[in-house]
């Protein structure tokens, strides 16, 4: 049986709660935040505000150009605080991603909290040390460039990613 990993990301944004709440509550996006190898494409995706109980399917490429879909629920929503987006069908045997945000002096911290499970047993757990860590971790680094780009770098912060 695989074990569950988690990883833990956090950044500081020179912006308002509003605007980062803005930003990231839409799940259009995530396009603008996932690097161009996953070519992730949003599918039917309703226009309206994020809710609880919302779902969202993806069509993703995460290893070997193997196209999958994916689908998510977006679980719980504290407006201005946090959303959780649980994984309905996909590559994983658990994704449960958090997304929290926190008012600072000049602006935002958010910190995004995973927990995974690879499929496959041992074989997933052996291809999580060799493939799908390194991966994660590009995926935030990514996302970090992204994300200053969108709203400026912070002074002097770099990103803090922790995969256990």
């Amino acid at each position: 049986m695989s074990r569950i990993h988690q990883l833990r990301s956090v950044q500081r944004l020179p912006v308002s709660l509003e605007r980062a709440w803005e930003f990231f509550s839409d799940p259009r996006n995530l396009v603008i935040l996932t690097p161009g190898f996953l070519n992730l494409k949003i599918v039917g995706l309703p226009l309206e505000e994020i809710y609880a109980g919302q779902v969202i399917l993806y069509m993703v490429t995460p290893l070997f150009g193997i196209p999958l879909s994916w689908m998510t629920e977006i679980t719980h929503v504290e407006k201005g605080k946090r959303f959780v987006d649980e994984q309905r069908k996909g590559p994983y045997l658990l994704w449960h991603h958090q997304h929290h945000f926190h008012p600072i002096n000049g602006g935002v911290e958010m910190t995004d909290i995973v927990h995974y499970r690879i499929p496959l047993g041992l074989a997933g757990e052996l291809a999580h040390k060799m493939i799908v860590r390194k991966k994660r971790s590009q995926i935030f680094s990514w996302r970090y460039q992204c994300i200053n780009t969108v709203f400026g770098p912070w002074p002097g912060d770099g990103l803090r990613v922790v995969i256990e």
